[in-house]
This record gives structure tokens, sequence and C-alpha cells, in this order.
């Protein structure tokens, strides 16, 4: 390897926080109302501008800000009545947060499995779909399944869907925007997100009573009138006394620091696909590597990106992490025995038992993943392409990469 060429950056350093947000935070801070709801008279807090002008930049009629898109996803179900021991529905392909939400709730996930394009199987969900009135659909690493096909299944069912859009904040199906299939849509805007505040979350609805709930889980108390975006009062008259307060709201210094990030998001968005391009392309048409085909219907944020290794043995995805690394270049891969970092597997947890899926393991042990932070240049996007090219191509020609099956 002596004399290859080395990437020097960094995978998890992120842009730093624009000017005009840092001075809008610190605005906030010589206020020192930090709370949301410290506002007089009919004075708009920060909080409540960000739910006003995110849930017009999604087109929903309600948007709420809250203190994590895990949070946003366990109001989401509990604004529709799950509760201990339902079953939910969701992707056996996804990250801890979104199992996590469902058992917070006290239900259970029934997984569904995975396709080589990395969305979920369509076929297995409607084999599934009498298996739990709600879908936790996880719009995992950014990949938007056949959103027309899903939503007519879960219809057909009677199935409600709340879509998991930490990956798809400014995506679409069709020129839809992700979260808008769906009763409810849940994003994060934590610090490797589409937007970051650190951590925090919105949740959008269209429906009042959804709403309505979501306020009050979120812990309104009675101040739910000082929300950006209000259902009529006749939404909470009974809500007010059934829910549960589950304080979990969104302060406005991380709103301050968002507003000015959600008026360029489209620039961000456009600018990560082209980097996700530059890698694609180099990486397209390597041997014993599998590049993802995104579907033209689909407008998608090239925030991260992912290949398949199909049917490589163990030790030689690990040779070739190994071998990226030590180029500095920083894969994650989904197919490991243990969970490690943020990669894990409907397998790995314990606290939501499953039976095997064998499809979606075979796809599963093949994904391998990797940011795409907009500190990259188009010029480094290149450099990392030409690198993992070249180990694979280097693990690959070794001959025994793969499993004989």
């Amino acid at each position: 390897m002596s004399g290859a060429e080395v990437f020097t950056g960094s995978f998890t350093q992120q842009e730093p926080i624009p000017e005009e947000a840092i001075e809008a935070a610190v605005a906030v801070m010589r206020t020192g109302r930090l709370h949301r709801y410290n506002t007089s008279g009919g004075e708009l807090s920060e909080v409540a501008a960000l739910e006003r002008e995110f849930a017009a930049y999604t087109g929903a009629k309600y948007a709420l800000a809250v203190a994590s898109g895990g949070y946003a996803m366990g109001a989401a179900l509990r604004a529709v009545g799950v509760g201990p021991g339902d079953r939910v529905l969701t992707n056996a392909f996804t990250l801890a947060p979104v199992p996590g939400a469902i058992a917070g709730v006290g239900g259970v996930p029934v997984f569904v499995g995975v396709t080589e394009a990395l969305t979920i199987d369509l076929d297995d969900l409607e084999a599934k779909a009498d298996q739990g009135r709600v879908l936790m659909l996880s719009h995992m690493r950014g990949h938007l399944a056949d959103m027309d096909r899903l939503m007519q299944i879960c219809d057909a069912a009677g199935v409600t869907v709340i879509e998991d859009c930490a990956h798809t904040m400014g995506a679409a199906w069709r020129g839809r925007m992700s979260g808008r299939d769906g009763l409810i849509g849940c994003y994060s805007v934590q610090t490797y997100k589409h937007l970051n505040a650190g951590e925090g979350g919105l949740l959008i609805t269209d429906d009042d009573e959804v709403m309505a709930r979501a306020i009050l889980l979120s812990g309104s108390y009675m101040l739910y009138g000082k929300h950006g975006t209000v259902p009529p009062e006749a939404a909470f008259a009974q809500a007010k006394y059934e829910m549960p307060n589950v304080s979990g709201r969104m302060d406005n210094l991380r709103a301050a620091i968002l507003r000015t990030q959600l008026a360029r998001l489209d620039a961000q968005c456009a600018a990560w696909t082209q980097r996700y391009r530059v890698v694609e392309d180099g990486l397209r048409g390597t041997a014993g590597l599998t590049v993802i085909e995104r579907p033209e219907e689909e407008s998608f944020v090239g925030s991260s990106i992912q290949f398949l290794l199909a049917d490589w043995t163990d030790a030689a995805v690990s040779a070739l992490i190994s071998r990226c690394a030590a180029r500095g270049v920083h894969l994650k891969w989904f197919g490991g025995a243990e969970p490690e970092g943020y990669t894990s597997r409907y397998d790995s947890w314990h606290y939501a038992p499953s039976a095997a899926l064998p499809p979606s393991d075979r796809i599963l042990r093949a994904i391998v993943d990797m940011r795409l932070p907009l500190t990259f240049s188009l010029d480094d996007c290149a450099l990392i392409a030409r690198i993992v090219r070249a180990e694979v191509g280097a693990v690959w020609q070794a001959g025994a990469a793969r499993i004989t099956r």
C-alpha cells in the first residue's frame, strides 16, 4: 500500500453553524428566555416560529418541535393510540431508535424485510399487514420505497402509517415531500441529519386530533395556544384530560439555530446529492460491489451512501474495512455479528424478539455504509471513491471474498 493515495478528512466533522444562526442563538441567550413558553402577549417564540416555517416547508397543516427524533416517533405512536402489547410493523433494516420508540410505549415490533434497494419489502409488508394496525416506516439511510404501492397496501389493510424521515428531510417521492404520505411524519435535527441543532426533532400532520394529543404529550400543560400551528380548541377538549405530560419540548435556543438552516435546506440537500453522485460514479462497475440504483420517482438527499458486498465472507468484509481505514476512509458494516457504533440489526434487539428473515439477512450482511458530510469537497469524494474501488479490487482479486452458494 506504500505510495497509495490517502484521505485525511473527517467523516464525523460537520459544517460550522452558519453565522446568522449563531447571531440568532446569541440574541436568544441575551434575553435569557430559552423556554418555549416564556413569551408575553401575542409574542411568537422561536420554537413557534420554527413550527410555522417547517409546516410551510413540508406543506403540512401542523408541525411540532420536540427534543429529539426518537421523541417525535414515541409521541406519534402514543398519539395514534399505540400502547402496551400492541404490535407495530416496522423495517428490519433501520437504526435502533425506531424499534426503541415502539418498545418505549410498550409496543411490540413486527419486522418487515428489506430489498436490495434497501427499502422495505412491499411483498413482505403485504403478507404481514394483518399483524399490526400501525406501520412505523423507516426511510432508512434516505431510501424511499414505492410510496404509492405502500400506501395502497396500508390503506387496504387499515394500517396507519407513521414515517420516520430522519434521513429524508428534503426528499420526495413523485414530488411529494417525505413525511406527507403517512398520517404523521417524524424528523430528526441531530448533528448528523439535514438540519443541525445537536439534538432535536419535528413532527408533522394534517390531523387536528393527532396534533392536539402530540402537543399535550410534549409537555404543553395548558399553554398549547402558544404553539406555532394550533388545532381548534375542540381538538383539545377531551385530550387535555387523557394525554399524559411526557415532557419533550424543544427550546428557543435550538429553534433559533434551526430557522436559518431551514431557509437554506434545499441548497444543502442539492450539495449532498452532488457529492453522492461523484462517489456513486466512482464506484459504479467495481467488480464484487453493487451500487444501489435510485428510482426516477425518488428525489433523494445523498448525505450518506451505501453499497452491497453480496455474499462476501465476514473475513473479506473485515479486511476491506481495515484496508480502507488505513487509507483514511471509514466504512460501517451492518453485517457484523455484534452491534458496533450505530450499526445494528433486528436480531441485535433482544427486547424485540423476531423470527429470522433469511432473504433479508443475506442483504443485511452485505450492506456497507459511509457518511458524506458537506465538509467534503467534490475532489474529496472522487478520492474516496478511488480508494474504496481500489481496495475492493484488491480483496476481490485475492479470490476468497465470496461465500460459495
